[in-house]
């Protein structure tokens, strides 16, 4: 009986029995029916909030930005490999193509790079009939014309082959005349190749960056 009793006492020693074992798993993490409860709450707090936000906006901006940083790495490009870098609207595809002029010819010769870039799913070319810029009132504002495509050619001191510039609007503005504030203006200088941006809104154009 005392080997017994020694036994017993040795099993059920303070924190070690099988209740004080659930105690500590309990103590930790999460519950099977706490994580249900915390997704049904995340799905409905989603729920409520995703018909508030304006996908094409964050789609506007991006596709602003992105052609941004093109026009700046293309001005760069030219500075740094020493020759002519021209890029090209495709306004029926929606997209940039940029042409690495190496002979400085103007035209696209076999061999020559050419790659795209596209503005971006619901993005176009476009005013959607707000108020023109001094610049124009054509979706994109350049007499030149490279390959049958309006186009601008940064030379290598950085320079622009003409002042000018484009319009970027969403498909929801240019064919349904609501949500004009999408449309944006870039716009170069000649002597710099320096593009401004301007963006629409209830005023009127203001400047974006």
């Amino acid at each position: 009986m005392e080997r017994q009793s020694q036994t017993t006492s040795r099993s059920e020693s303070p924190g070690t029995g099988p209740r004080h074992a659930c105690a500590r798993r309990s103590g930790f993490g999460f519950t099977l029916i706490e994580m249900l409860i915390v997704l049904v709450i995340i799905g409905v707090v989603v729920g409520l909030a995703a018909p508030k936000i304006d996908v094409t906006k964050f789609r506007v901006e991006s596709a602003m930005q992105g052609v941004g940083t093109v026009l700046l790495a293309v001005e760069r490009q030219a500075i740094t490999q020493q020759h002519d870098v021209i890029v090209m609207f495709d306004v029926p595809n929606n997209l940039l193509r940029i042409h690495d002029d190496a002979n400085n010819n103007g035209l696209v010769d076999p061999g020559e790079r050419v790659r795209g870039m596209p503005l971006g799913e619901g993005i176009i070319f476009g005013r959607a009939g707000v108020t023109a810029r001094p610049m124009g009132t054509a979706a994109v504002n350049f007499t030149k014309v490279v390959a049958g495509l309006p186009a601008v050619v940064f030379h290598r001191d950085g320079s622009a082959s003409e002042a000018g510039g484009f319009y970027l609007t969403s498909n929801r503005a240019a064919t349904g005349g609501t949500h004009l504030d999408d449309t944006r203006s870039v716009e170069l200088e000649r002597a710099t190749g320096r593009a401004s941006w301007f963006k629409y809104g209830a005023g009127g154009w203001v400047r974006a960056f």
